[in-house]
């Protein structure tokens, strides 16, 4: 598995060849329980986001617009916002998140929701899932709405 991650980070916005992923367990915001599992049957990108990161908020839209597809769901996971997270509901709230928002606390804290599913090293950072729960796309950056549609149509 740790070779298969290293590939994908060598490849910028890439495409990898499907792998089996850990069947993470993350709690949003409102103590609701989110596993890859629970998803089976549709698309998956867990995008990791942070409250006082431009980029992240200028992906919004998009990740909303995703999310509401039928097929597809996103599930944010907001990290290093330190010890007040006022500020991720607050940035929840401004911007008009409507897709499940996790707690995730510090990338580097045992126990982060980036230890279940890759590498962090900066935000954003998401990773798409394909309907039968493998990592197919590690997405360093924003979001390409129009790159989604395209892959998965494929």
């Amino acid at each position: 598995m740790k070779n298969f991650i290293v590939g994908l980070m060598m490849c910028f916005a890439s495409v990898a060849s499907a792998a089996p992923a850990i069947d993470f367990k993350f709690y949003d915001s409102n103590k609701k329980s989110h596993t890859l599992s629970d998803y089976k049957g549709k698309w998956v990108l867990v995008n990791f986001w942070a409250p006082w990161c431009p980029r992240c908020k200028m992906e919004i839209p998009t990740l909303n617009d995703l999310d509401a597809r039928p097929d597809f769901v996103v599930i944010g996971v907001a990290m290093d916002y330190g010890v007040d997270a006022n500020s991720v509901t607050s940035t929840v709230s401004r911007y008009n998140i409507r897709f499940p928002t996790i707690l995730g606390g510090n990338r580097r804290s045992e126990g982060s929701p980036a230890l279940q599913v890759g590498p962090v090293d900066y935000y954003p950072t998401s990773y798409l899932y394909n309907p039968k729960g493998e990592v197919v796309m590690f997405i360093p950056g924003i979001v390409s709405k129009q790159k989604i549609i395209s892959f998965i149509n494929k």
